[in-house]
């Protein structure tokens, strides 16, 4: 199946669905892929690039590809030229658009929202909203320190002190916690509020402090925030007011899937604030958490207050947004494409498919499973396609929450810890000593000629104690620290010997020689793979 790449319809949008190393790794799964000539442009990706990765270089043919993605779902002049049955892939906020979505079915189209990758641990490599909220959270930093009239970090220098800048969060989602790394690192004096109690310890996991609003907050079951009660409004309106008055940088990250952004600073709460203070809305393209906010706008209010009103902070930097982008789309391709021979199968039992299929063409569209319908609810069908918006809910898993977390914390610090024998215990102890006894009576009764082996052979052991002994426990297993010390001894204790002159002797070296030398060396690797797992996929 052939991939189209176009120029994004919108004259605004800086990004590119796809970048030429994402494309090369689309091709890598069996696809064409067709890009509109000039479509990376904007991105600083020329079309030469395009053609070394492999793709090729196309005009507004370009819509009549198999499959077409896009950044969001382009307008209906666009989505006309497509074909029917085809497939587009963009974002498309499919919670508030139902007449897109009907518009889609009736155009015949297989539709699937990257905005609606339900929140999954296997999903976050396909997580859209979370990739450009990493990425608007640094520009969000980036814009206020633009605007703020002095220097991040403290300093003391000879003409005075330098206090640092204090930067108030609200909301520690991947947004919000990508703006906390990024103000720490600059050296500001950085705080959070966010209405999840567990994300506290994210929060003072990236070096801020945690402020929590005072009231009981209900534990999230899907990734998201919930809806604040009343009483939670009105003491998390306070905090957010005296907060903001004490802060120089207040940067606001709430948003509500599928609804308008929530009002978090009124324009007394903005009155309050110090002249040349900064606030960054993050929030903006949804109506802004601000009272104030002008969407797509930087204004001044009468009080000295520089309130940035961005909405394509992520389109800031595109060539960065665009990879990330281009990636989401490539893992998505990877889980539709299980053969890698450029065939997408949609397997509706799959609860990232399901999630993300706002709309599916059957008569061409390979899929597997039923769409189960949310209770009370039926899907519409128009001619062979079916409307599939909205899915069933996706329970997710979170942490638990900050009350519970402290009260197990509290209990761990009365507790007594465990005392651990040295080597197991009293009868390891024993066991040890019996050993030791053996070994200098063998010793004792060997030729001379052989004492310098068990020499060696002591050195290894007590090398081995201490080399294993010294790596923190936490990144590695008691069971893997034994068998690495003993495959260190063996192996050690086998190139003295593998040179003897006895064959037999000779032989049983080499074998162990082999033996540990993979035992070591794939421990190794197998350590390099756990670690990986901790690395995000480079773009």
């Amino acid at each position: 199946m052939r991939i189209g790449i176009p120029i994004e319809p919108d004259p605004r949008q800086p990004l590119v669905a796809a970048t030429p190393d994402t494309v090369g790794k689309l091709i890598k799964l069996g696809y064409d892929v067709d890009v509109q000539s000039g479509a990376g442009a904007r991105a600083a990706y020329p079309d030469e690039l395009y053609l070394a990765a492999g793709a090729r270089i196309v005009g507004e043919d370009v819509w009549g590809a198999d499959v077409v993605t896009t950044l969001d779902a382009p307008p209906r002049e666009f989505r006309g030229r497509m074909r029917e049955g085809a497939m587009l892939v963009a974002r498309m906020a499919p919670g508030r658009n139902a007449d897109l979505v009907q518009e889609l079915a009736d155009a015949g189209l297989t539709a699937l929202a990257m905005d609606a990758v339900p929140r999954l641990s296997r999903a976050q490599s396909m997580d859209v909203l979370s990739s450009m909220a990493n990425i608007a959270g640094y520009r969000a930093v980036v814009e206020a320190a633009n605007s703020f009239g002095r220097l991040f970090t403290g300093q003391v220098t000879a003409a005075g002190k330098v206090p640092p800048a204090t930067v108030y969060v609200i909301g520690a989602g991947v947004g919000g916690l990508a703006a906390i790394g990024t103000a720490n690192s600059m050296g500001a004096i950085v705080k959070a509020t966010d209405l999840r109690p567990e994300a506290g310890e994210q929060v003072e996991s990236m070096g801020a402090e945690f402020v929590p609003i005072p009231v009981a907050s209900e534990k999230s079951d899907d990734g998201y925030a919930k809806e604040m009660t009343e009483d939670q409004a009105t003491a998390a309106a306070r905090l957010y007011s005296d907060q903001s008055a004490a802060a120089d940088i207040v940067i606001t990250t709430a948003n509500i899937p599928g609804r308008k952004s929530p009002l978090l600073l009124t324009a007394d709460d903005v009155a309050r604030m110090k002249p040349g203070s900064v606030i960054v809305d993050m929030a903006a393209a949804n109506g802004g958490n601000c009272e104030l906010t002008v969407p797509g706008e930087v204004i001044v209010t009468d009080g000295g207050v520089t309130i940035i009103g961005h909405t394509d902070l992520a389109g800031r930097l595109p060539g960065q947004a665009s990879q990330l982008y281009g990636q989401n789309i490539v893992n998505l391709f990877k889980l539709i494409t299980p053969g890698k021979d450029g065939s997408p199968v949609l397997a509706l039992d799959d609860d990232i498919i399901r999630g993300i299929t706002v709309t599916l063409n059957d008569t061409s569209s390979e899929s597997t499973g039923e769409a189960t319908p949310v209770e009370g609810s039926s899907f519409a069908t128009v001619g062979d396609t079916r409307i599939l918006w909205p899915p069933p809910p996706v329970q997710v898993s979170a942490t638990p929450a900050a009350a519970a977390q402290e009260k197990l914390a509290a209990a761990a610090g009365t507790e007594e810890p465990e005392k651990v024998a040295f080597m197991g215990g009293k009868r390891a102890g024993i066991g040890l000593a019996v050993a030791i006894a053996l070994g200098a009576a063998v010793i004792l009764a060997s030729p001379v000629s052989v004492s310098a082996n068990y020499m060696v052979l002591t050195l290894a052991i007590i090398l081995g104690f201490y080399v294993i002994s010294a790596v923190t426990p936490r990144l590695h297993t008691p069971l893997m620290s034994e068998t690495n010390a003993i495959s260190g001894i063996v192996l050690v204790g086998a190139i003295l010997v593998v040179s003897s002159t006895n064959i037999i002797i000779s032989s049983l070296a080499f074998l162990a020689i082999v033996l540990s030398s993979i035992n070591v060396f794939g421990g190794f690797a197998i350590t390099d793979r756990m670690l990986g797992m901790f690395v995000k996929e480079e773009a």
